[in-house]
């Protein structure tokens, strides 16, 4: 009998093990308590309305200067700013403080993996991360948009961590307070 008491009492903690390591959690990444949101909360589907002194999100342009603003990118499921893109932010930094007409527009993109919802969210905190980062530097807040693209533009089509990896990135766009938006070009008929 004390035989089988033991291994039935066995069996139930091997049983036990078993049904708890099956058991999945539910974990849910959530802005840190502290941080402040920046700027309203734009809705889905929602005209964005800048101050009259920023200039509109059409007007904002692939910088010219390939060579200062470079995309930086981030870990899997992070939004703080690596150390290796410090040097970056910094020269951006440094060419906003030397042009204070230019004003900048920091996109947030995600790679694939997870919800549209997750990813325009963990889009929106690596651009406002980026944003804090060049505001830490003395760049006037009022000169930087951010926006959140999510999974929507990827860099790179593929399906591999190679391909998620150039995805995770905040993208910078520019424009010149005052100046108008580029014209198209004339199309000959």
């Amino acid at each position: 009998m004390k035989r089988f008491v033991s291994v039935f009492a066995v069996a139930a903690v091997v049983l036990a093990v078993l049904l708890c390591a099956g058991c999945k959690r539910r974990e849910t990444l959530a802005p840190p308590v502290d941080e402040e949101l920046i700027g309203p909360v734009i809705g889905p589907g929602e005209e964005i309305v800048l101050p009259p002194e920023v200039p509109s999100i059409a007007d904002f342009v692939e910088p010219e200067d390939t060579a200062v603003f470079q995309d930086i990118h981030f870990d899997f499921d992070r939004s703080e700013i690596r150390p290796v893109d410090r040097p970056t932010l910094q020269a951006i930094g440094e060419h906003l403080s030397a042009n204070p007409s230019v004003y900048l527009l920091i996109e947030g993109h995600c790679d694939e993996r997870g919800t549209n919802e997750y990813n325009l969210a963990l889009g929106e905190r690596r651009a406002l991360s980026t944003r804090a980062f060049l505001v830490g530097l003395g760049v006037e807040g009022q000169r930087i948009v951010t926006i959140t693209l999510g999974e929507e533009s990827p860099i790179n089509p593929g399906h591999d961590e190679a391909a998620w990896a150039e995805n995770r990135r905040a993208h910078f766009k520019v424009a010149i307070k005052g100046a108008e938006a580029p014209e198209a070009p004339e199309v000959a008929e």
